[in-house]
């Protein structure tokens, strides 16, 4: 069934967190993101930019994103009719990066394909689970003893990945803390996103004794050639995250030996079907990867979901329950275990959630229509 879109709505909502998260990049007291509307005849299609408000995880920013799809992508894919979500890929291939920016609206046009069709997403891309397993993200604690009270209740909420966010001076205590506490079998990870080099290879070395599931992105955003060194070094498999944006830089960097495992973010790679690309490329080299966060709200979180239903999805990822992050989340029902550390794979038509219009329009800052072939409306919100 093609598919001609004949209007893309884009808003720009704030939500504040529930508390602060803290990485090696910063701290983030609030989601500020871009959401997509797709229409063609009786359907609509949501995708979600994971884009932050400031450009401290890629090139990418709220502002980039909102310009790139206005000025670009939206008047690309007015040009002709989708046959397959994958022609967006293809139709948006001449533009160099901006894959945040792409996979917002090409995320839309999956989920107005799978809703045109009468079924899910995680169908619609080949997925064959009916549960993911959830890992947690826990971001830098100002102390190693509040560190420990939250990996407990994590650990009891039953989350199958515990990922702990390092940065230099907090990296190998925290480590050697949650070990000694409770035991070698919780499944443990580190994520340092860039924050160390080689000369601190021993440090790094010291993480082995504590059996982590991985190490993720210990060194530069944009290095495959130095985790190739490390990798060589290390015992625990390195996870590259920033380092991948193309099918092209995961073949390279699993031919150069430069991780074990590798994080898929859909936004960070340009949209569903190149990260379906890599997802297929690993499966074929026996490399598990997983499916990482970016503080999605629901949209975006119900985008992840159905990805992680693919078969090579072995690791839990970092979608959890939108309580955590979220006082009211954008979608309904809302996202929450079907049983401890797992949630359910939607089967109704699309992402599977509805959408919650009254908590959209409490964070809405911007709303702006685009209509083929006519002149676009805006509605400016103010900012708290």
């Amino acid at each position: 069934m093609n598919m001609k879109i004949e209007r893309v709505d884009l808003q720009r909502i704030k939500i504040p967190l529930n508390s602060p998260f803290e990485t090696s990049m910063g701290v983030e007291t609030h989601k500020e993101c871009i959401l997509v509307r797709a229409y063609s005849g009786a359907h609509v299609g949501f995708g979600e930019s994971v884009a932050m408000d400031v450009p401290v995880y890629n090139e990418e920013d709220v502002d980039t994103v909102w310009y790139m799809l206005e000025k670009y992508l939206i008047p690309q894919l007015f040009s002709r009719e989708i046959e397959h979500p994958d022609d967006v890929s293809r139709l948006f291939s001449w533009m160099r990066r901006n894959h945040m920016a792409k996979a917002a609206l090409e995320g839309a046009v999956w989920d107005l394909y799978a809703k045109m069709n009468g079924i899910s997403l995680s169908q619609a891309l080949g997925g064959a689970r009916t549960t993911i397993d959830v890992g947690v993200s826990i971001g830098i604690e100002p102390t190693i003893e509040k560190l420990l009270q939250r990996v407990e209740g994590f650990i009891r909420d039953g989350y199958k990945k515990i990922k702990v966010k390092i940065k230099p001076g907090f990296d190998v205590e925290p480590m050697r803390a949650i070990r000694n506490t409770f035991g070698p079998d919780v499944p443990l990870m580190a994520d340092a996103n860039s924050a160390y080099t080689l000369a601190d290879m021993e440090m790094l070395k010291a993480l082995d004794s504590f059996g982590l599931i991985m190490i993720e992105q210990p060194l530069a955003h944009d290095d495959i050639i130095d985790h190739a060194t490390l990798q060589r070094e290390l015992k625990t498999p390195i996870c590259l995250d920033e380092s991948i944006h193309t099918v092209e830089d995961a073949r390279k960097a699993l031919e150069l030996g430069s991780c074990r495992i590798i994080n898929i973010k859909i936004g960070r790679v340009g949209g569903l079907t190149d990260a379906k690309k890599i997802h297929d490329l690993c499966a074929t080299r026996g490399v598990p990867v997983w499916c990482g966060g970016m503080l999605e709200a629901g949209i975006g979180r119900a985008h992840n979901i159905a990805m992680a239903s693919l078969s090579n999805f072995t690791i839990a990822g970092d979608t959890s329950p939108s309580h955590r992050y979220f006082a009211e989340d954008i979608v309904t029902p809302v996202i929450d275990f079907a049983a401890p550390g797992m949630l359910a794979v939607p089967t109704t038509p699309g992402i599977g959630f509805d959408i919650n219009e009254s908590a959209i329009r409490n964070a809405l800052i911007e709303h702006k229509s685009y209509l083929a072939n006519r002149e676009s409306t805006t509605t400016l919100i103010p900012s708290w």
